[in-house]
């Protein structure tokens, strides 16, 4: 059986979004709510999840293709032909994930938005701390990091006491 990726409601006044990027690709096995690819409006970023279980068959609208509500993303074959993943189970994959250490790079996409705002602020990833799912680093981490420190209040600079002059008085 196969079923179709559609692109979501987006959002009041919202009619079309941009394909930021695809997680998988043909032949790819997907599970329900599984994440198929995110789409990027001038208000919003949406990760657009699989509805059911099978393998990615076809893409449709490719990486960087404006659609509008409700268009054909792509399609997803489901039923006994399609491979059987659990929900919660995570997807194989034909490389060997290394153990997650801190100073290694992250291998999670980042917002394309705040890509493109790091690009337009001179900052690179390692300068961003992300906020999001699993580190991601989201447009309003770039801003924050963007944003110039809040000035220290310095304490008032302490001056000596001074007498007044006395007045020369002379008659």
């Amino acid at each position: 059986m196969t079923t179709e990726i559609r692109v979501p409601t987006l959002g009041e006044s919202v009619t079309e979004a941009t394909i930021a990027t695809w997680y998988k690709k043909p032949g790819d096995a997907v599970a329900v709510d599984e994440m198929l690819c995110e789409l990027e409006t001038d208000k919003v970023t949406v990760e657009v999840p699989a509805s059911v279980a099978g393998t990615l068959a076809e893409i449709v609208a490719a990486e960087g293709e404006t659609v509008g509500v409700n268009a054909l993303l792509g399609t997803i074959n489901a039923g006994a032909d399609a491979p059987a993943i659990k929900p919660d189970a995570k997807p194989t994959s034909a490389k060997a994930e290394p153990a997650p250490a801190k100073s290694a790079a992250k291998d999670v996409e980042d917002a394309p938005s705040a890509k493109k705002l790091m690009t337009e602020k001179g900052l690179s990833a390692g300068q961003v701390t992300g906020t999001g799912r699993d580190g991601r680093v989201m447009k309003e981490d770039v801003q924050n990091a963007a944003a110039p420190a809040a000035p220290r209040p310095h304490p008032a600079p302490r001056l000596p006491l001074m007498m007044p002059a006395a007045k020369n008085v002379c008659a």
